[in-house]
């Protein structure tokens, strides 16, 4: 028997923790909060033992008021200063006790059995870290949720258009993966601690790439479970200042996923080949109707430099530079 399989334990028979923590990032998402939070409590599987951890990003929208009023069973961690998605998970999985702990953000809403089958996944594969639930919009639409490693393969997908090849969160049969979107991701607790966790230098974006990628480099599997869903919300704003500073942070967190895991020729590859891919794509937005050549525009610019200028992380900063300045 392996090292990791010696030290399972059956669950609910572990008095000392939690089978599962559930560990929810919030920011200012009050309503979607509730949701997500109600949906925990109608689904949780009863054999299971819990605890619900609320990590609230510095919200000024009643968010800590709502846990406290209505959801006084959860261990809320209420910031003062606004962080990234990065740092928030690690905290939560720091903090957890569950042997398991579901990171979920605050737009997703778990449905029947997806958590029971996340945790069938993980105890059926002891050597796998992380298990990563089919993600659904408000509609039923699946959105495409997992994906293989970054690497020149994908990228000369995407120099000839089939950058789709990339997306592995297909098929109805658990499978193994690169990487899971975290809006949903089933975490072996000891897995996570053995990687030291999430790399805060990643504010978000890629960070959930860069922890799995770490797992699999220290022998851990990364799944994907179809049976496993969960609504997951798109917040995304219209606004176009809102859009540029999502379009940088995400090629920021490119940039430095690429600069970590790969060497100079990859890189390249993979610099010039999106570019090209994002050049196309406004060059067919503009003979679109309905389509946005500012999107395309911009995310081919940031893809060539690297992802520079005003971002995610400044505009977090400029947030709690404000909330200083009302308080004093």
């Amino acid at each position: 028997m392996s090292e990791r399989e010696s030290t399972a334990h059956p669950l609910g028979q572990a008095a000392d923790r939690p089978d599962i923590s559930y560990c929810v990032v919030n920011t200012a998402g009050r309503d979607l909060l509730a949701a997500c939070l109600a949906a925990i409590e109608r689904h949780h599987p009863p054999q299971l033992t819990r605890e619900v951890l609320v990590l609230d990003n510095a919200s000024r929208d009643g968010s800590v008021e709502l846990v406290r009023e209505r959801f006084p069973w959860v261990r809320l961690l209420a910031l003062s200063q606004r962080q990234g998605k990065a740092a928030n998970d690690t905290l939560l999985l720091r903090t957890a006790r569950g042997r398991y702990c579901l990171l979920l953000n605050e737009d997703s809403q778990l449905l029947p059995g997806a958590v029971e089958a996340l945790v069938a996944a993980l105890e059926a594969d002891p050597g796998a870290a992380a298990a990563g639930a089919r993600l659904l919009a408000p509609d039923g639409t699946p959105q495409d949720c997992a994906w293989r490693l970054p690497d020149v393969i994908w990228a000369l997908a995407a120099l000839v258009g089939l950058q789709r090849l990339a997306v592995e969160s297909r098929g109805e049969r658990v499978r193994e993966v690169g990487w899971c979107q975290s809006s949903a991701l089933l975490v072996r607790r000891e897995a996570a601690a053995q990687v030291g966790y999430l790399d805060d230098r990643f504010f978000v974006y890629s960070d959930e790439t860069d922890f799995q990628k770490r797992l699999r480099d220290a022998g851990w599997r990364i799944l994907f479970v179809p049976q496993a869903r969960c609504v997951h919300h798109d917040q995304l704003s219209s606004d176009p200042h809102a859009m540029r500073r999502r379009i940088v942070e995400f090629h920021r967190g490119r940039e430095l996923y690429m600069r970590k895991h790969h060497g100079p020729v990859t890189r390249l590859i993979w610099r010039w080949a999106w570019t090209w891919f994002y050049t196309v794509r406004l060059v067919v937005s503009l003979l679109r109707p309905g389509d946005d050549p500012r999107r395309w525009r911009v995310h081919a610019w940031q893809q060539l430099v690297g992802g520079r200028g005003e971002g995610l992380r400044e505009a977090a900063a400029h947030y709690n530079q404000s909330g200083a300045i009302a308080a004093g």
